[in-house]
């Protein structure tokens, strides 16, 4: 019998030690916290840092291009079919030889040999180009705007990850509620119950609240199925798996708005990152008219070339190193553009323009900053106007319903006052929750207007 119990235990035992190893862990999150792991695990900003190391490498292929470049090649070939110029007859006329050439006649002469070889080093070094040297800003000036969109990407996702942790937040704090709500009127019911047993309420009293409690467990598994969705398009913002259960910690409670964000004076529109980004474009398109303008400049090479050749009606005597002729040459190239067709004129024209429309777009982005500015404060004053409305009803929903309670319990009030009294009750809780979650969305909106959403 004791064998039989001790098997009994050591399998129960490995069951629960199996059932718990399947069971993961769930990950604690902050808000902070799943920002900056988002920011190291979402795939799209993974690919988005990749562009940014790929400007980079840019950079150094532009650079590569005023290092010397030295090539070597090596080629032996059969001339199947020898190629043949025609010489005057008068080379080869002979006065005694009836059978020589005649005077005014060609003579077809083979001047190429079976057999060819050639090996040759040639190496070459970028002297002076105007558009080299600018190449090589514009390329930094590149890595700067990659660098920038980044940051454009990481600030989206701060946003994303900041709007879906507060959706859970809330729909936790209303499941929480909700709880409280059913196990309330699940006393109430009990309680009314026993007053018709005792013949004090009546059967449609009971009858009622059983509506009103199943109304309420309906809700609660909507909300629980909301909040799960909620979990899961947290996850995706943060680059979670969707099987790895996570726990928020923040509260609620905890959440600050800073008042001081509210349409502020004097706002330096750096702070924005899409101000940023269109002064970068600005200098590419200036380095661009300033790139077109130095075509017109010349370009200077020095040039090298070292080599042997080799030339056989038999190709086993082209390879022995006894039959190769030796060469070299050294020298300076100078390209002076003369005329091309004011191709480059109407490059520059076109390179006018558009400096002329990023710089005019520096006004249509503060035009839109300013306004975006009003709308997020205006937007987040509401909501907090509208939330502490809602707090407040609330509160008097809390307390209409306690009391109509009270009075049904001390039969000077109905069965009716208190099943609308809930309903009051619910609704009050949902719009309260509603207002709750539109100030979180409107402040992170304005932590994203004044460009303080991520700050490194």
């Amino acid at each position: 019998m004791k064998k039989q119990i001790s098997l009994l235990i050591a399998i129960l035992t490995f069951c629960g030690t199996s059932y718990a190893q399947g069971q993961q862990e769930a990950m604690r999150f902050s808000l902070q916290e799943s920002i900056d792991y988002a920011l190291q695990h979402r795939a799209s900003l993974q690919a988005t840092r990749n562009e940014e190391r790929s400007a980079k490498a840019r950079v150094g292929e532009i650079r590569a291009m005023g290092l010397p470049q030295i090539d070597a090649t090596l080629d032996a070939g059969d001339n199947f079919v020898q190629q043949q110029s025609f010489l005057p007859a008068e080379f080869f006329n002979d006065p005694d030889d009836p059978n020589s050439p005649q005077p005014g006649t060609f003579v077809p002469v083979t001047f190429t040999p079976a057999y060819t070889s050639n090996a040759t080093i040639t190496a070459s070094q970028l002297l002076f180009d105007g558009s080299y040297l600018i190449g090589l800003k514009a390329a930094k000036t590149y890595t700067e705007l990659s660098r920038k969109t980044t940051a454009q990407s990481e600030i989206e996702v701060a946003e994303q990850v900041s709007k879906a942790y507060y959706g859970v937040l809330v729909s936790g704090e209303q499941i929480e509620l909700l709880e409280q709500n059913i196990t309330r009127l699940d006393t109430l019911l009990f309680q009314t119950r026993i007053m018709f047993e005792n013949g004090v309420a009546e059967k449609l009293d009971v009858d009622r609240l059983r509506v009103q409690l199943n109304n309420l467990k309906v809700e609660q598994q909507k909300t629980e199925r909301l909040l799960q969705l909620s979990e899961n398009l947290l996850k995706f913002q943060m680059g979670l798996p969707q099987k790895q259960p996570v726990l928020l910690t923040d509260k609620l409670a905890e959440v600050d708005v800073d008042m001081s964000q509210l349409h502020p004076q004097n706002f330096n529109y750096s702070n924005r990152i899409e101000y940023s980004l269109l002064e970068t474009q600005q200098n590419l398109a200036e380095l661009d008219l300033r790139n077109i303008n130095s075509g017109y400049l010349p370009k200077l090479y020095l040039n090298a070339r070292y080599g042997y050749n080799a030339a056989s009606n038999e190709f086993k005597e082209i390879t022995t190193t006894s039959n190769y002729l030796e060469y070299g040459f050294v020298g300076a190239q100078l390209r002076v553009p003369i005329f091309d067709g004011l191709r480059k004129h109407y490059q520059v024209q076109q390179g006018k323009i558009r400096l002329e429309n990023t710089k005019l777009g520096f006004e249509t982005l503060r035009q839109s900053i300013d306004l975006e500015l009003e709308q997020a404060s205006t937007e987040l004053t509401n909501a907090l106007d509208v939330l502490k409305a809602q707090q407040e009803n609330l509160a008097l929903a809390e307390d209409i319903a306690r009391v109509a309670k009270i009075k049904f319990q001390e039969g000077v009030g109905t069965n009716l006052e208190v099943v609308t009294a809930e309903t009051d009750l619910r609704q009050a809780q949902t719009n309260y929750y509603a207002a709750m979650y539109d100030a979180l969305i409107a402040k992170v909106n304005l932590e994203k207007a004044t460009g303080t959403l991520l700050t490194k």
